[in-house]
């Protein structure tokens, strides 16, 4: 007889304190997905999961790094199962990078003269008094703001 295969995955020890707060950003995933876009530009319809998704990261990402309170299986866990941007926190160890919105920002084949995102331009050296970013909403994420 065949061996039955369950799609039982075994969380690794700590889950159930990051549990809570993973839970409570994947609802508000869902529900920026559901988020009616009546009234808003074309490129604004995906800024709430952009936000939503950096703050995941970003959690995951202070936890393991900044404050030291998950141990390195759990962080593996979180990025193999899709709780947070590997590449994205790969971004955030580099300097000058620490607090980079999205990938989308720093990709020059995205942007108009091979560049990069307006965003990333520090803001006293900006022409414009406030600016937002196309691809995901954000008002500044250069490093030497």
């Amino acid at each position: 007889m065949p061996r039955v295969k369950t799609n039982r995955i075994k969380y690794p020890e700590g889950w159930e304190l990051i549990e809570p707060t993973l839970a409570e950003l994947d609802a508000k995933m869902r529900e920026a997905g559901n988020d009616s876009n009546d009234g808003k530009r074309k490129c604004e319809a995906l800024w709430p999961i952009f936000k939503v998704a950096h703050q995941r990261s970003r959690y995951v990402y202070d936890l393991y790094y900044g404050r030291n309170e998950i141990s390195k299986e759990l962080y593996e866990f979180c990025l193999e199962q899709g709780y947070a941007d590997r590449n994205l926190i790969a971004k955030w160890k580099k300097p000058g990078y620490e607090r980079l919105c999205c990938l989308h920002c720093i990709q020059p084949r995205d942007h108009n003269f091979a560049t990069t995102c307006a965003c990333r331009v520090p803001k006293h050296l900006r022409e414009a008094a406030v600016m937002e970013c196309v691809h995901c909403g954000c008002q500044g994420c250069a490093s030497g703001d």
